[in-house]
């Protein structure tokens, strides 16, 4: 257990210097990466399908390599745990036990009712915290024993929420858990203020795609270097709900829109789970060749408005240890100003 620098919730919980995750991202998160974070003194996160699809890991043997990397700090996992698939659902428990087995104690898990991770992690001392977007999700995870929760506002790339970071905190924070920050924050100065604000942590993906350990392309990187905020779209031809891209020329190519059949599928109580299954098979694939292709020429590249504050390739370690500096300002201006002598 790591004594924090940054004594939060998350930090306590996770085990971890500063409350900082790198977001579990399909496919960016590469072992390299993930290991990178943790070693730093935030906490990164294996994403399995990247980890075995996209970079050719056997599960095991890729955790393994990635809490090597770490230099054994803690290291998290996401389960993305919605159940329409029977497979699915039994690889996804195959993948918690194995990490389970090789030390991993911190899960994100996203989608679905957590409850069934909730009583196998909290089993052996873990901890779950969970992604939501609004206070109708947040209720079914806190009935669901989580830990904490992982807000997603309406600044994330991916799947993003409604609610911007201020509104989100106020609809969910009341609810007896630790809240982290996700979306919308890619500087040091900007986790500060989420702690400031009352949240436990801060997540970032974007920000850590533009680092050197990512494997990301060229390509991808250059182009959250280039963007504004406003350059981030949200498409339905991914996933069949929207997610939130880069407007690249291929983006506007292809639209925006799921097509009028797409749509009536996806609404059917009989054929969502397969269309959603469909999406979830062509969209691993289209994101796994775009995102590490060396010359960018399908440009499917999932990206946050934190583009906005982002103008540089750095080493992930860099981004903990300046959101660890931030943090650790206030906190030490009042300290200094509460031992000043009276004139």
């Amino acid at each position: 257990m790591t004594t924090p620098l940054v004594d939060t919730p998350l930090a306590r919980d996770a085990g971890v210097a500063v409350p900082l995750i790198c977001g579990p991202m399909y496919p960016c998160s590469n072992p390299e990466l993930v290991g990178a974070v943790s070693r730093a003194g935030g906490l990164g996160a294996i994403q399995p399908a990247a980890l075995t699809f996209v970079h050719g890991y056997e599960f095991r043997a890729g955790v393994r390599h990635t809490l090597d990397l770490a230099g054994g700090m803690p290291v998290g996992m996401n389960a993305l745990i919605e159940g329409s698939n029977r497979r699915y659902r039994e690889r996804m428990e195959q993948w918690i036990e194995i990490a389970l087995e090789e030390g991993v104690r911190f899960f994100i898990t996203s989608l679905g009712k957590p409850r069934w991770v909730v009583d196998r992690v909290a089993a052996v001392g873990g901890r779950v915290y969970h992604d939501v977007t609004e206070r109708k999700w947040a209720l079914k995870a806190v009935d669901s024993g989580v830990h904490g929760l992982i807000a997603v506002n309406r600044r994330a790339g991916g799947h993003a929420g409604p609610l911007d970071v201020r509104a989100l905190l106020d609809d969910v924070g009341d609810l007896g858990l630790p809240v982290v920050c996700a979306g919308g924050i890619a500087t040091a100065e900007g986790f500060a203020e989420a702690l400031a604000m009352g949240y436990a942590g801060v997540q970032m993906g974007t920000r850590f795609i533009a680092t050197t350990e990512c494997t990301a392309g060229a390509p991808y990187k250059e182009a959250i270097l280039a963007a504004r905020a406003d350059d981030v779209v949200l498409t339905e031809r991914l996933t069949g709900v929207p997610v939130a891209v880069l407007n690249t020329p291929y983006v506007q190519r292809m639209g925006l829109r799921a097509g009028p059949l797409a749509r009536r599928l996806l609404r059917g109580s009989r054929t969502k789970h397969w269309m959603r299954a469909l999406y979830a098979l062509r969209s691993a694939w289209s994101l796994r060749k775009t995102a590490m292709d060396p010359r960018g020429r399908t440009a499917y590249w999932q990206a946050g408005k934190s583009v906005e504050d982002i103008t540089d390739i750095v080493p992930a370690g860099e981004v903990v240890e300046a959101c660890a500096r931030a943090a650790a300002a206030p906190r030490q201006r009042t300290e200094s100003d509460s031992t000043e002598k009276p004139a």
